[in-house]
Protein backbone atom coordinates (compact mmCIF):
# COMPACT_ATOMS: atom_id res chain seq x y z
CA UNK A 1 0.00 0.00 0.00
CA UNK A 2 1.31 3.39 -0.95
CA UNK A 3 0.72 6.29 1.43
CA UNK A 4 2.16 9.75 0.77
CA UNK A 5 1.71 12.60 3.25
CA UNK A 6 -1.21 10.76 4.91
CA UNK A 7 -2.97 10.42 1.55
CA UNK A 8 -4.11 6.96 0.57
CA UNK A 9 -3.39 6.25 -3.08
CA UNK A 10 -5.61 3.17 -3.36
CA UNK A 11 -8.95 2.48 -5.02
CA UNK A 12 -11.38 -0.41 -4.59
CA UNK A 13 -12.41 -2.10 -7.81
CA UNK A 14 -15.69 -3.95 -7.43
CA UNK A 15 -16.74 -6.49 -10.03
CA UNK A 16 -20.10 -8.28 -10.03
CA UNK A 17 -20.13 -11.31 -12.34
CA UNK A 18 -22.29 -14.36 -12.95
CA UNK A 19 -21.50 -17.30 -10.70
CA UNK A 20 -18.51 -19.32 -11.86
CA UNK A 21 -16.54 -16.47 -13.41
CA UNK A 22 -14.74 -15.07 -10.35
CA UNK A 23 -11.61 -17.23 -10.67
CA UNK A 24 -11.11 -16.15 -14.28
CA UNK A 25 -11.63 -12.51 -13.31
CA UNK A 26 -9.10 -12.77 -10.46
CA UNK A 27 -6.58 -14.32 -12.87
CA UNK A 28 -7.09 -11.41 -15.26
CA UNK A 29 -6.66 -8.97 -12.36
CA UNK A 30 -3.42 -10.66 -11.30
CA UNK A 31 -2.09 -10.41 -14.87
CA UNK A 32 -2.94 -6.67 -14.73
CA UNK A 33 -1.03 -6.22 -11.45
CA UNK A 34 -3.41 -7.10 -8.59
CA UNK A 35 -1.90 -9.00 -5.69
CA UNK A 36 -5.17 -10.59 -4.59
CA UNK A 37 -8.79 -9.95 -3.80
CA UNK A 38 -11.88 -11.05 -1.93
CA UNK A 39 -14.70 -13.08 -3.49
CA UNK A 40 -18.22 -13.07 -2.05
CA UNK A 41 -21.29 -15.00 -3.19
CA UNK A 42 -24.39 -12.94 -3.86
CA UNK A 43 -27.81 -13.07 -5.44
CA UNK A 44 -28.96 -10.46 -7.93
CA UNK A 45 -32.21 -8.57 -7.52
CA UNK A 46 -32.30 -6.66 -10.80
CA UNK A 47 -35.58 -5.03 -11.71
CA UNK A 48 -36.93 -6.59 -14.89
CA UNK A 49 -36.55 -3.28 -16.74
CA UNK A 50 -32.92 -2.95 -15.63
CA UNK A 51 -32.23 -6.54 -16.68
CA UNK A 52 -33.66 -5.79 -20.13
CA UNK A 53 -31.66 -2.55 -20.42
CA UNK A 54 -28.38 -4.31 -19.58
CA UNK A 55 -29.37 -7.41 -21.61
CA UNK A 56 -28.87 -9.65 -18.58
CA UNK A 57 -30.88 -12.85 -18.31
CA UNK A 58 -31.06 -16.12 -16.46
CA UNK A 59 -28.36 -15.82 -13.78
CA UNK A 60 -29.55 -14.79 -10.33
CA UNK A 61 -26.47 -16.13 -8.55
CA UNK A 62 -23.59 -13.66 -8.66
CA UNK A 63 -20.08 -13.31 -7.33
CA UNK A 64 -18.65 -10.03 -6.10
CA UNK A 65 -14.91 -9.53 -6.33
CA UNK A 66 -13.22 -6.77 -4.31
CA UNK A 67 -9.76 -5.66 -5.42
CA UNK A 68 -7.72 -3.03 -3.56
CA UNK A 69 -5.34 -1.56 -6.14
CA UNK A 70 -2.89 1.30 -6.49
CA UNK A 71 -4.72 4.28 -7.95
CA UNK A 72 -2.39 4.53 -10.96
CA UNK A 73 -3.22 0.91 -11.94
CA UNK A 74 -7.00 1.32 -11.64
CA UNK A 75 -7.92 2.41 -15.18
CA UNK A 76 -5.70 -0.17 -16.89
CA UNK A 77 -7.03 -2.94 -14.65
CA UNK A 78 -10.67 -1.93 -15.15
CA UNK A 79 -10.16 -1.91 -18.92
CA UNK A 80 -8.64 -5.40 -18.82
CA UNK A 81 -11.46 -6.72 -16.60
CA UNK A 82 -14.16 -5.16 -18.77
CA UNK A 83 -12.66 -6.53 -21.99
CA UNK A 84 -12.55 -10.09 -20.62
CA UNK A 85 -15.48 -10.16 -18.18
CA UNK A 86 -17.75 -7.16 -18.95
CA UNK A 87 -21.40 -7.00 -19.94
CA UNK A 88 -20.67 -8.22 -23.47
CA UNK A 89 -19.19 -11.51 -22.20
CA UNK A 90 -20.70 -14.64 -20.65
CA UNK A 91 -19.66 -13.29 -17.23
CA UNK A 92 -21.98 -10.26 -17.75
CA UNK A 93 -19.73 -8.32 -15.39
CA UNK A 94 -20.39 -4.87 -14.04
CA UNK A 95 -17.11 -3.31 -12.94
CA UNK A 96 -16.75 -0.05 -11.04
CA UNK A 97 -14.41 1.58 -8.57
CA UNK A 98 -14.59 3.64 -5.40
CA UNK A 99 -11.92 5.77 -3.75
CA UNK A 100 -10.47 4.45 -0.51
CA UNK A 101 -10.14 6.97 2.32
CA UNK A 102 -8.09 4.82 4.68
CA UNK A 103 -6.72 1.31 5.10
CA UNK A 104 -5.93 -0.33 8.44
CA UNK A 105 -4.23 -3.66 9.03
CA UNK A 106 -2.42 -4.08 5.74
CA UNK A 107 1.27 -4.84 5.59
CA UNK A 108 3.24 -2.12 3.78
CA UNK A 109 4.88 -3.53 0.71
Amino acid sequence: MEKKDNVISQDMIIAVVNQGFSDDLVNTAREAGASGGTIMNARGLAHEGAASFFDISGHDEKEIILLLVDREKRVQMMQALTASHGLNTKAHGIIYSLPVDDVVGMKNE
